[in-house]
């Protein structure tokens, strides 16, 4: 503890007893915090699990914090450790918890029509991909029927804001200031998708003069992505709609296309939510 801080707070209130109500629910919430960032990472990492260093790395955190998150999680069965790899990953714990809430999230049920729709006119990968704290999260796939298809994210998959092109939509979407702030707490994870934040804020401004996200190198080498953003009614940017494609299938006059269709969809998607 802080002898500097103690002593300032025991002169304005005398006791103790007072200095432990004032600390004691902040280092709560920081503890919270803490483990939900981990479990974040650990989220990341899918089946195959994340390496300590990884998450260390990516929280900033030291390694005794993580070590002790890391424990009570794993007696808690929220986290397991893969023995054979040393690699940590979400328990089985989680997706049993997540059964208290089968019913598809309300974004889900509208926005099924428009990916069946623009799915069939485009012709390529669609994908929705919402926004969950710092980072998105693909929630739903639907494959085209051109013979070439870029399946560059499965369902479940979750990066930090700004390394995929609807991560830039929807970045683009919130104010600047906001984003700045996202793409800076993320600066230390962005390392691994050979991004850096003046890139990811760059991609972001042009994403706001065109209207949508676009990334001329996709995920997986040789594709391209389009993205337009989604927002709840109270116009918090929450998802993206993204289609992917071999970068061939999507020159300067497709772009434009098919940038119109997801721009329509988005407002369609926006309008079914509102109800």
């Amino acid at each position: 503890m802080n002898c500097g801080v103690l002593v300032h707070i025991m002169d304005k209130t005398t006791s103790a007893k007072s200095t432990r109500r004032i600390t004691g629910p902040r280092q709560g919430a920081q503890a919270i915090r803490r483990a939900l960032a981990v479990l974040r990472i650990l989220a990341a990492g899918r089946e195959d699990g994340v390496l300590l260093a990884e998450v260390l790395r990516a929280t900033g955190l030291t390694r005794p914090t993580v070590h002790r998150i890391v424990h009570v999680l794993i007696e808690e069965g929220i986290v397991e450790r893969h023995d054979r790899t040393g690699r940590y990953a979400i328990g089985n714990q989680v997706p049993e918890l997540a059964l208290a809430r089968p019913r598809p999230s309300r974004l889900l049920i509208a926005a099924n029509p428009s990916l069946q729709r623009a799915s069939a006119e485009i012709g390529d990968t669609l994908f929705l991909t919402v926004r969950t704290g710092n980072d998105t999260l693909c929630v739903d796939r639907r494959i085209g029927v051109y013979p070439i298809q870029v399946l560059s994210i499965e369902v479940g998959a979750r990066r930090p804001l700004g390394v995929s092109s609807a991560g830039v939509a929807i970045l683009a979407a919130m104010p600047a200031q906001d984003a700045r702030k996202i793409v800076a707490a993320n600066e230390k994870r962005l390392e691994a998708y050979r991004t850096d934040v003046a890139t990811v804020l760059g991609q972001v401004t042009a994403a706001r003069r065109l209207g949508y996200g676009m990334r001329e190198i996709g995920l997986v080498q040789g594709t391209k992505s389009i993205s337009t953003w989604i927002k709840t009614p109270d116009g918090r940017p929450a998802a993206a709609m993204t289609v992917s494609a071999v970068r061939t299938r999507l020159g300067p006059r497709r772009e434009q296309e098919v940038a119109e269709i997801l721009l329509r969809e988005a407002r369609i998607i926006e309008q079914a939510i509102r109800g």
